[in-house]
């Protein structure tokens, strides 16, 4: 009973303090620990400190002045983005996707361009769990955070041409997931095995949402949204080979997000005499400013695109079958690989600044 009064002694001026705004993801962690531990390896919690965002943000204020910063912050630092620390002077504002801003969410309207979060800073905290009870703050059942309504309002975007440059949202809502009732949270945000509290202030026994919300990041979320065969056919001096793959999990298109994400299949073919020869596919979608130029910038994507050139994404559920037509002698045994990557340069340099290998397949054809 020390221990929790202590906690209570500590914890009391600093919920006391978020009427000056959001609390730190320490506070959270004080009680919700295993779910802030879950967090910190998250791509919400590095969404601000990642180093490969810091590159990007300051392209875009090089590119596209000082407003482009606010626009960058209201996803990748929401809490600078309402409360307008876009100097991210406070430590809050540093924490990506933190705590205090999804469970400060008392609804999202879409009455404008863009879905948006309304937020209340006023020490009761908001989330999916009916039951939900707290000494130490006020606690209110939200049936937004049940829904992909609340996912919508960082990864459904349109700039001010009207373009959509995010589509994840519209790509669920207009998928089999969403006719079925299956929200974004059931694949990304599932209920695990874990504890909401402390065990040492509160045991419970609910069972925890995982907060590591995996995504393109996670082999193991690629792997199980992905799936591919490789067959491969030595016919005279031509090799065919065959290649299937379907989006067999994702609700919404692979890849999905930023334009500047692809996702590759590179196929190898290597004779025992000596020959090397590939070729691959690339899935990803293609946008243009007002003149038709193709973007390969992912500020610029963002402020200006206005067209589609071409999107090969697979959608939701889709099959496709890739064929690759290769000269190869007939005397030749062959080791063919295929070879999935996710990859995604957002500064328009030749080389990758995040590629992810995740799934590679192979065939001897004698």
């Amino acid at each position: 009973m020390r221990w929790l009064t202590g906690i209570a002694v500590l914890l009391a001026p600093l919920w006391a303090s978020e009427r000056d705004g959001a609390v730190t993801s320490e506070v959270c962690g004080r009680c919700h620990r295993s779910i802030q531990e879950a967090w910190k390896a998250s791509s919400h919690a590095q969404a601000m400190e990642s180093r490969l965002f810091q590159d990007a943000l300051e392209m875009a204020e090089a590119d596209l002045g000082a407003g482009a910063r606010k626009q960058c912050l209201g996803c990748h630092s929401p809490i600078a983005g309402q409360s307008g620390d876009l100097a991210l002077v406070k430590k809050v504002s540093w924490e990506g996707v933190t705590c205090d801003f999804c469970h400060s969410v008392q609804e999202v309207t879409t009455n404008g361009p863009n879905p948006k979060a309304v937020l209340a800073f006023n020490g009761i905290k908001t989330g999916p769990l009916k039951e939900a009870v707290s000494e130490y703050h006020g606690t209110a059942y939200s049936e937004v955070h049940t829904q992909s309504l609340i996912c919508a309002t960082c990864h459904e975007y349109k700039n001010s041409l009207g373009f959509p440059v995010l589509t994840t949202y519209s790509e669920w809502k207009a998928g089999k997931y969403a006719k079925e009732g299956r929200q974004c949270q059931s694949c990304h945000m599932s209920r695990v095995a874990g504890t909401v509290v402390d065990p040492k202030i509160k045991r419970t026994t609910a069972g925890v949402n995982l907060h590591e919300m995996r995504g393109s990041h996670s082999l193991e979320q690629l792997n199980s949204a992905l799936k591919a065969t490789l067959n491969a056919v030595h016919s005279g001096d031509e090799l065919k080979v065959t290649v299937d793959v379907s989006n067999a999990a994702a609700g919404h298109s692979l890849p999905t997000g930023s334009p500047l994400r692809q996702l590759v299949v590179e196929v190898r073919a290597d004779g025992y005499g000596g020959e090397h020869l590939r070729e691959e596919r690339v899935y990803r979608r293609k946008v243009a400013d007002q003149q038709g130029t193709e973007i390969g910038q992912e500020d610029l994507a963002f402020m200006k695109a206005a067209k589609v050139l071409s999107d090969t994404r697979l959608g939701p559920g889709e099959k496709r079958s890739e064929v690759f037509n290769f000269k190869m002698p007939g005397n030749s045994q062959v080791q063919v690989t295929a070879k999935f990557s996710y990859y995604y340069s957002p500064m328009a340099r030749t080389e990758s600044q995040k590629r992810i290998t995740f799934l590679t397949l192979n065939r001897l054809v004698r």
